[in-house]
């Protein structure tokens, strides 16, 4: 989701009633929004997140690593969980540089108690090399291809 969706008061009723119709549901939805997309409005973001979190709905900081977030707004943004860049995870396996990047981005997102997902897993290397970084979850072809249906 965008940071402009948060303060688009049609696209909020939408989903308030959505939550009130589906309360069952709030548990399992977790939206994503990007480091771009979550340092556009960041006080409108915090505000959303500690609207809907306590609702049960969890939030993903996606392209973690991207460049966009200032680090110094980590600690009031309430992401539950990270899913760092793909451009580390595509090169993981072979590149010292990514494996030293990756290795910190998830130590910011344990220390503020954020579940890690790595994005870009395109092989078993890769894979492996995440894993031995202590991933908590991996994302690519790799693991499994996009699909329409669950």
């Amino acid at each position: 989701m965008s940071a402009r969706s948060l303060a688009d008061a049609a696209w909020r009723r939408v989903l308030d009633r959505w939550l009130a119709d589906h309360a069952d549901a709030a548990p399992r939805l977790i939206l994503e929004m990007t480091e771009a997309s979550a340092m556009l409005l960041p006080e409108i973001t915090v505000r959303f997140m500690a609207e809907m979190q306590p609702k049960g709905v969890a939030f993903a900081l996606d392209d973690f690593g991207a460049g966009a977030i200032a680090l110094t707004h980590m600690k009031d943004f309430l992401f539950d969980l990270v899913k760092v860049d793909r451009r580390f995870g595509r090169t993981l396996d072979a590149s010292a540089d990514d494996q030293v990047v990756v290795a910190a981005l998830l130590s910011i997102a344990r220390q503020f108690e954020m579940f890690t997902v790595v994005q870009g897993i395109e092989s078993v290397a890769a894979a492996d090399a995440a894993r031995d970084l202590a991933a908590d979850c991996l994302q690519g072809f790799h693991v499994g291809v996009p699909r329409l249906s669950p």
